[in-house]
């Protein structure tokens, strides 16, 4: 990306070839045919990797004694990765370091990331599904661009389709899919050039899970509040404690998967140690809603209920899963944290814990993704527009206050937060 403060050209025009008025309409039409394409591919893998993470949750629900197979599901995934040559694999940084440079999305990362999330699922550990569809999605497309000859620039903007379709296609938030891929690889900029690719692309990839019967993800809100001085202060609390949670998130996955690498510098033994501690905190925590994605608790927090400790334990147990080398996201865990805090701070608060609840989903996960605009969206998309001045206050506060850290090494931050400042940093 060309900062805003540099010229393209060093004398500021645009190059003859896209000063021709036909040039925007033959753009357009290739991006249209590549959208659907990548859409069609991204989108019916992700349908097919939504269905199987669903079967690996209900026969984890209905045959609890698989959790004791944990250990051995992780040297299984890490036999794989350095089998396969991909022990170093860095997951969805590699994504997002395919979309600003030559570095491409190898065509074996889709089938591994697909089997060890589906094995980290099915067993019990604490991850959600997202990495996994923005890898499979950015795999796909790679592919696609070497079949369609696409030059760098264009092998990026097909890269972030198939993020967008395959992300659409498992959540249900076109929208969001779309802004997602635009804002999170440069935070400050957004790669406008891939609007149309990604929207298309997103569009198809939830409309083609639509046709398999799998609903779009959403909740329903009873009590959103008027906006006023109270209500706007109270929002603004919380979006300050999300933005420390959302700090303290990052910290717990960065810590957790340095610390092992450095306790248990083998693979093998490093996974099957990390499954047995999620075995040993089950077994502590009394409860099996922090093993796997927890959308049911999700779903009770935004209802109004959650434990008030619950966020860190799944803070605990989702660093553990990752931190130790088993596989999936880390964003439905950040819906988890964000949404279980919330919650029960809102109840301090003064607010409606199911409204304050969805505040905390979102503004959590603003803070650890530092995507402000795309967080927005997902407000909108998930639980409707009547919250949307709640949602747009909240995440402001907390992306202002959760500074430069964020879940993915490989982001930049073009523009300081706090100034009109160009700062190019990775995230911390």
């Amino acid at each position: 990306m060309i900062p805003m403060n540099q010229q393209p050209h060093p004398a500021g025009h645009l190059s003859p070839q896209e000063s021709r008025w036909y040039i925007p309409y033959l753009v357009f039409a290739k991006w249209v045919a590549i959208s659907l394409i990548v859409g069609l591919c991204a989108g019916l893998v992700g349908v097919l990797f939504h269905l199987v993470l669903e079967w690996c949750t209900v026969t984890r629900e209905g045959q609890p004694w698989l959790l004791w197979l944990l250990p051995l599901g992780g040297i299984v995934i890490a036999a794989l990765y350095k089998y396969i040559g991909k022990d170093q694999d860095r997951g969805t940084n590699m994504v997002l370091a395919a979309v600003r440079s030559p570095q491409e999305v190898t065509a074996v990362t889709g089938p591994l990331i697909f089997l060890s999330t589906a094995l980290t699922h099915l067993l019990g550990g604490s991850a959600g599904r997202e990495g996994a569809a923005l890898q499979l999605g950015g795999c796909i497309a790679s592919q696609l661009g070497k079949v369609f000859r696409l030059d760098e620039k264009d092998a990026h903007v097909i890269v972030m389709c198939g993020t967008s379709a395959a992300f659409a296609a498992l959540f249900g938030t076109p929208a969001t899919a779309a802004i997602f891929a635009l804002e999170v690889v440069s935070v400050g900029l957004m790669y406008y050039s891939a609007i149309v690719p990604c929207t298309l692309a997103a569009l198809t990839g939830a409309w083609l899970a639509g046709q398999f019967s799998i609903p779009p993800t959403s909740f329903s809100l009873s009590a959103v509040p008027a906006i006023g001085p109270l209500s706007l202060l109270q929002i603004a609390l919380l979006g300050l404690l999300c933005a420390w949670v959302s700090n303290l998130f990052c910290f717990a996955m960065h810590r957790a998967t340095s610390l092992a690498k450095q306790w248990l510098p083998n693979a093998l033994v490093r996974a099957a140690v990390g499954g047995a501690l999620i075995i040993l905190l089950t077994l502590l925590a009394g409860s099996r809603d922090y093993n796997g994605a927890g959308m049911e608790v999700i779903a009770r927090a935004i209802g109004g209920q959650a434990v008030p400790w619950a966020f860190l334990l799944k803070i605990l147990f989702t660093a553990v899963t990752l931190g130790f080398g088993f596989k999936g996201g880390e964003i439905v865990p950040v819906f988890f944290t964000g949404a279980t805090f919330g919650c029960a701070a809102g109840a301090l608060l003064g607010l409606d814990p199911g409204f304050a609840a969805a505040l905390g989903l979102i503004a959590v996960f603003c803070g650890v993704t530092n995507c402000p605009v795309t967080s927005v969206i997902l407000g909108v998309e998930l639980f409707g527009a009547q919250g949307l001045l709640c949602f747009a206050a909240c995440c402001a506060v907390s992306y202002m206050l959760s500074g430069y850290g964020g879940l993915y090494g490989e982001q930049k931050i073009v523009y300081s937060k706090l100034k009109a400042e160009f700062i190019d940093i990775k995230a911390r």
